[in-house]
């Protein structure tokens, strides 16, 4: 393992696994917990949180396999295989169990980790995830069509890129709904230029999405949350995935912790860092780490599934 220097107060760490280079970046001390980032973004997207965070946790945020600085390979890049690379990675470092957080694909990541490894994860978060409902806005389901990787190289080509990019964060100055989010799409759009997390992200989508929105889901499974405390997070002005998503949630585990923060859009952890940071310490010093039990889970499995969900549940605003 080497690190290198970073322009942040962490150092980005490297850690070659099955062949790969997996980057990463740790800080702080205490339980752990793993923070997963959205599609086509990497261990930055928690910048904003991290020192907060790193003052109560030991913080461990990579850059998934095909993002950042991590290896670009050509793998299997469904969320089972991204849940298995997480364990690989957490098994490197000598961490047994985590409350794991996950945004927007990260939250797929996330939910089927916890479904992988019951016995490592102690809590979970999901944060404008992905596996709650079917929507998901046009520009992601556009990443599967024919021709998308040929016209993000010439979009992304150096001038065409610097005009693109400078636009979109322009656009995000306007205080508008549909523009919230759009500094982050020009990351995004940055990262674009190598072809490689082109493809990658090509990969993800296609084993994730169809025509029809979102592929995975956590409503076949979402009775096993009984097990294991579960949190919601998500901004009200989502333009990516409905804010109604966390209904679904509130809906398919009821004990679960939601919070819809006003104001906030899809990276509701950059919107309002300060407030991310305290609904995750609370969140896990209100709960008690899951305590697997192989006897209670197979028990769950084997229990007739119950009616399908009524209604959906409110959700809870944060308004001080």
């Amino acid at each position: 393992m080497r690190q290198a220097p970073d322009a942040g107060e962490v150092s980005v760490q490297f850690v070659t696994i099955h062949g790969h280079r997996r980057a990463f970046v740790k800080a702080g001390s205490g339980p752990a917990i793993l923070l997963l980032h959205g599609l086509g973004c990497d261990h930055t997207t928690w910048s904003p949180v991290l020192s907060g965070l790193a003052e109560h946790f030991t913080v461990i945020a990579p850059d998934l396999l095909g993002h950042g600085q991590s290896a670009k390979p050509r793998a299997d890049y469904s969320v089972g295989g991204y849940a298995n690379g997480m364990r690989d990675l957490l098994t490197v470092l000598g961490i047994d169990k985590v409350t794991v957080v996950g945004h927007s694909f990260g939250g797929g990541v996330a939910m089927q980790f916890a479904y992988q490894f019951p016995e490592r994860t102690e809590r979970m978060m999901l944060v404008a995830s992905g596996g709650l409902g079917p929507e998901v806005t046009p520009a992601i389901r556009a990443i599967t069509a024919p021709g998308f990787h040929q016209l993000m190289g010439v979009l992304t080509l150096p001038v065409v890129r610097q005009v693109n990019t400078t636009a979109l964060r322009t656009l995000a100055r306007v205080p508008l709904r549909v523009t919230h989010d759009l500094d982050a799409v020009a990351d995004i759009v940055e990262s674009f230029k190598d072809p490689r997390s082109r493809a990658a992200v090509r990969h993800v989508v296609r084993a994730v999405v169809d025509w029809r929105g979102q592929i995975i889901t956590m409503a076949d499974r979402a009775y096993l949350t009984e097990a294991m405390p579960m949190a919601v997070v998500w901004g009200r002005d989502d333009m990516v995935i409905p804010v109604r998503h966390a209904s679904n949630a509130a809906a398919l585990a009821p004990e679960a912790h939601v919070d819809v923060i006003p104001g906030a859009g899809h990276f509701p952890h950059k919107d309002d860092p300060e407030r991310f940071v305290r609904l995750l310490c609370e969140f896990v010093s209100a709960t008690a780490p899951a305590a697997y039990s192989r006897a209670r889970w197979r028990r769950m499995l084997k229990a007739p599934l119950t009616a399908p969900v009524g209604p959906l549940a409110p959700v809870r605003d944060i308004t001080a």
